[in-house]
């Protein structure tokens, strides 16, 4: 338990200074000193995994808690963030990474870490079905994250504001990168869902309906998106709004019911 607080507090600091770094010099002519973010950046990562590995993996079992599992998926997202800031301008969005894995760091230090949920031992397709959730989830969050960047640099550009995009990547770029997160994001929740049909027995059964109908929704939501950018041309704030639902929804089918089972029951 000492490990766990005094780690998450030296996460919580590191992931602080990577974000106030970003945030100071975001609008400066030459834009965030890169070395220092990233350096509090990866100084934070590290110390994160760690911290993130001892409540996973304990009693020889991987605790999948609900504040475990954000941890994860808040650990990922940074993860790949920072991966993606070592080639391409994504300085919108390494201050709301880094703040919300900062924060939740900082929460897990109040929250009782008396609940377990071990993942139910099913083997190759369980573990694939879980892990191809957890890529999806984390790389459709990246893809509304990259959506609001879109907005953003959209709505600068159109009020002729060049100074607030002068060290943002151009806008056809960003929205490129953004439909192929989407697609890739989009896959990997189908094949989620895929597994999730043929292998596991319990996937439809009354305690998992409501997921599973969840998912599903959120599912064809990113296919329509796409299909609409790819068929109809749409762009802008109709993708942003859609993406935000489509998220929202599969943000209810992972987290909703075991918030209630695990804080409110």
């Amino acid at each position: 338990m000492e490990f766990s607080y005094l780690s998450a507090i030296a996460a919580f600091s590191l992931y602080f200074l990577a974000t106030i770094a970003v945030i100071i010099r975001l609008f400066h002519p030459k834009g965030p000193h890169l070395i220092t973010v990233l350096s509090f950046g990866c100084f934070a990562i590290i110390i994160h995994t760690l911290n993130n590995a001892s409540n996973l993996f304990s009693d020889e079992l991987i605790n999948f808690s609900l504040p475990n599992v954000i941890s994860l998926v808040s650990l990922i997202i940074a993860l790949s963030v920072t991966s993606l800031a070592l080639k391409f301008k994504v300085n919108l969005l390494l201050p709301v990474t880094y703040g919300f894995a900062g924060i939740w760091q900082l929460i897990m230090i109040f929250i009782p870490q008396g609940h377990n949920a071990p993942i139910i031992s099913g083997g190759f397709p369980v573990i694939s079905h879980v892990t191809l959730a957890l890529i999806a989830y984390c790389v459709l969050v990246i893809a509304t994250l990259f959506a609001f960047q879109v907005a953003y640099i959209n709505m600068k550009l159109k009020r002729k504001n060049i100074a607030a995009v002068n060290n943002l990547p151009p806008l056809m770029q960003v929205e490129r990168q953004l439909f192929f997160i989407l697609f890739l994001g989009t896959s990997c929740l189908l094949l989620s869902q895929l597994t999730g049909f043929i292998f596991l027995e319990n996937f439809i059964s009354k305690d998992n309906a409501h997921k599973t109908v969840l998912s599903l929704l959120a599912l064809l939501c990113y296919i329509f998106i796409l299909w609409g950018h790819f068929k109809r041309g749409w762009r802008g704030p109709r993708v942003l709004m859609m993406t935000i639902l489509s998220t929202s929804l599969l943000t209810l089918a992972y987290f909703g019911s075991r918030f209630v089972k695990e804080f409110l029951l």
